[in-house]
């Protein structure tokens, strides 16, 4: 794929008056939307889903949320969870297996206002991640299996594994993704955090003017800010107002914010990008940095009734943009070794950097979910199987919840000084394929002795193990 095409971005400056400039936009949102607002149904979604400590309000403008606000919302899931009384889900285990007929019955059965919809099943019986489907033609189900454990929230109102602190799967992100696969062909998956064009014509002018002074930096930074204006949020692939779409948006700020040192990584290895620029920046470009899933070849038995989800990840990869007399050119410069290597530092430390900052585990949980979701329809496995997935995929017959779409993000600038220069960084975009993920399989004979054993334990009136 083109690299200009894929990746999403934020754009933002130049350069003017011999003191080289490269802005920094960044932005991410998260649903806080009450539980009170809710249809019954709904509500057992474990709704006012918050990813990586940002709220959105009803004008769609997305922002941090504060202390005090996080603390509420995690008082109210633990009290849910509560409510809901003694969790089914048992400690930790390597390899649970989840019926995914079970789980579509248990959600036609909560719409339909005939049982409530248990946090167990929203929670998808614990599963940390998905590593194994096996297609149960006997049974006429699919099984889900990973590694799985109960959950717990912790402060700032994440729903995590207890013993590995990593989000636990959600039921509403795999509907989304059962539902939205298909449409996600030709575009992926994707967030992007834009300035209108007519603003980045505006900066560059006020860059060039007297305006922009290396002796007042804060107040240059804090102009380019009010001339930029808001950013505009894109989602593709996905419903905007989903839970899915604000992962995507929470992981693409938290990846902005870290990259422009306005809150610490957590991790020693990975230092701002800002603190990595030599003095003596390059004029006129702007890296940029975007996350992508990477994952191994697909594992599957020769009839493809089983299948392993192998060396699942997500990379950091940058470009260079050059700023010309018409603007901003994306891929057009060479490329940045320092941008590189720090791209090539996140990559390395995603894993540390997600028990950091759960948003991105959660980033990595939804692209498993849409691999499962474009593997399901590719390999027809739900004809297979003989089952029928009308429930999930049928937004009349199941309305999940619906948080504020995000629309505007306020521009943050923020630069660090390298000699006699004022250096800002840019970076943006959350952006996946499944489609490309499911298309490369290899036949393992292991996979299929792994189906023959899950399905020897199954019970007739289990949803998991």
């Amino acid at each position: 794929m083109n690299p200009q095409a894929r990746a999403p971005h934020t754009a933002a400056v130049a350069s003017a008056g011999g003191h080289p400039l490269v802005a920094m936009v960044a932005a991410a949102i998260v649903a806080c939307a009450s539980f009170s607002t809710m249809r019954p149904a709904e509500a057992q979604f474990l709704g006012g889903q918050a990813v990586g400590g940002i709220s959105i309000d009803a004008s769609g403008i997305v922002r941090n949320v504060e202390a005090g606000s996080l603390k509420e919302l995690a008082d109210a899931r633990r009290k849910a969870l509560a409510d809901d009384g003694p969790s089914a889900i048992d400690g930790g285990k390597r390899l649970r297996k989840v019926s995914l007929a079970r789980l579509a019955a248990a959600v036609e059965a909560a719409a339909a206002g005939t049982a409530p919809l248990p946090a167990d099943v929203a929670l998808m019986g614990g599963l940390e991640r998905i590593t194994h489907l096996f297609v149960d033609t006997e049974a006429h189900d699919i099984i889900l299996a990973g590694p799985a454990d109960s959950a717990r929230v912790d402060a700032a109102g994440n729903v995590l594994a207890a013993t590995s602190g990593r989000p636990l799967l959600q039921l509403e992100d795999l509907i989304v993704a059962l539902r939205s696969v298909d449409g996600a062909r030709d575009g992926g998956m994707l967030c992007s955090i834009d300035p209108a064009p007519e603003r980045v014509a505006d900066l560059q002018k006020f860059l060039k003017s007297q305006q922009a002074s290396a002796a007042d930096p804060a107040g240059t930074l804090r102009k380019m800010e009010e001339v930029l204006g808001p950013q505009h949020i894109r989602i593709g692939g996905v419903p905007a107002d989903s839970r899915f779409a604000r992962v995507l948006v929470a992981a693409d700020y938290r990846l902005k914010r870290i990259g422009m040192g306005l809150e610490p990584s957590g991790v020693p290895a990975v230092p701002s990008y800002l603190a990595t620029v030599p003095a003596g920046a390059s004029v006129g470009t702007l890296p940029r940095f975007w996350l992508e899933a990477s994952y191994e070849p697909i594992s599957r038995d020769a009839d493809e009734l089983a299948f392993r989800i192998n060396g699942r990840g997500v990379k950091c990869l940058t470009e260079n943009d050059l700023f010309g007399k018409d603007g901003v050119k994306r891929g057009a410069a060479p490329a940045d070794k320092v941008a590189q290597k720090w791209c090539d530092t996140f990559s390395a430390n995603y894993d540390a950097l997600a028990g950091k900052h759960p948003v991105f585990a959660e980033l990595v949980n939804c692209i498993d979910l849409a691999v499962v979701a474009a593997l399901i329809q590719r390999a027809q496995l739900d004809k297979k199987a003989g089952l029928d997935l009308g429930t999930l995929l049928d937004a009349d017959r199941v309305r999940l919840p619906t948080y504020e779409a995000p629309a505007t993000v306020p521009t943050v600038a923020s630069g660090v000084k390298k000699g006699g220069r004022w250096v800002v960084s840019a970076s943006g975009g959350i952006q996946f394929q499944p489609w490309e993920v499911v298309a490369s399989t290899s036949e393992s004979a292991d996979v299929a002795e792994a189906r023959t054993g899950a399905l020897a334990t199954r019970d007739a009136g289990w949803w998991w193990d």
